[in-house]
């Protein structure tokens, strides 16, 4: 018995083999980890170009929470002229609603599909591309964008055309529930989905009136 043993422990045939197999394995790791953090970091390139085109139109279209558009802050008893009242609105695309406004399905779809657009990979008459343009995994259920009182402005300012001007908030276009596309590490982990990281992108509001 103890001879067997001994033949066992000296027997050489097939060690190429299991080492082969080891180091392919790893090689194998090692190149779909490469190939995968590669398109992870191009996906999440264009998330964030996409968040950034979103907080730019958000600056320059029809706000999310429609009763920005015609806020003057005179509402709380302020006279004109006054510091512009704090205000906070944040508007969620997953639940279709504001806090402390009304929720204006339109102006969010103008930020996803850009203006005049219900889907993505077509430009408007601007020629200027929606956040889904950028990257087309983006919905209105992964986008929250949250209006607050820049300090800017004051009660009563004047706007176009004799228009309330309304307020000039700070905007932030946040990107949530959205997944990396990839094809080896999830077979390496487990598990069939990787969370992108929240992105966000903060501007200061301009004039906030989409024109076609």
């Amino acid at each position: 018995m103890l001879e067997h043993f001994k033949d066992l422990v000296r027997e050489q045939r097939g060690a190429s083999m299991v080492e082969f197999a080891i180091i392919a394995s790893l090689l194998f790791m090692v190149t779909g980890g490469i190939i995968d953090f590669s398109l992870a970091f191009y996906q999440w390139n264009n998330a964030v170009k996409a968040a950034q085109v979103g907080a730019r139109l958000a600056a320059v279209s029809d706000p999310v929470s429609s009763d920005l558009k015609t806020l003057t802050g005179l509402e709380g008893g302020a006279l004109p002229g006054d510091p512009f009242p704090a205000f906070s609105r944040v508007c969620n695309g997953a639940s279709s609603s504001c806090s402390g406004g009304t929720y204006d399905l339109a102006a969010m779809r103008t930020l996803i599909y850009g203006r005049g657009q219900t889907t993505c990979g077509t430009l408007g008459a601007d020629g200027y591309p929606g956040m889904c343009d950028v990257y087309s995994r983006i919905a209105p259920a992964n986008v929250i964008v949250t209006y607050t009182q820049s300090g800017l402005g004051f009660a009563g300012r004047p706007g176009l055309a004799g228009s309330p001007g309304g307020a000039v908030p700070t905007i932030t276009v946040q990107l949530t529930g959205i997944t990396y596309s990839l094809v080896f590490i999830p077979i390496m982990i487990g598990s069939a989905t990787m969370p992108m990281p929240p992105i966000s992108t903060t501007v200061t509001g301009e004039d906030m009136r989409t024109t076609n």
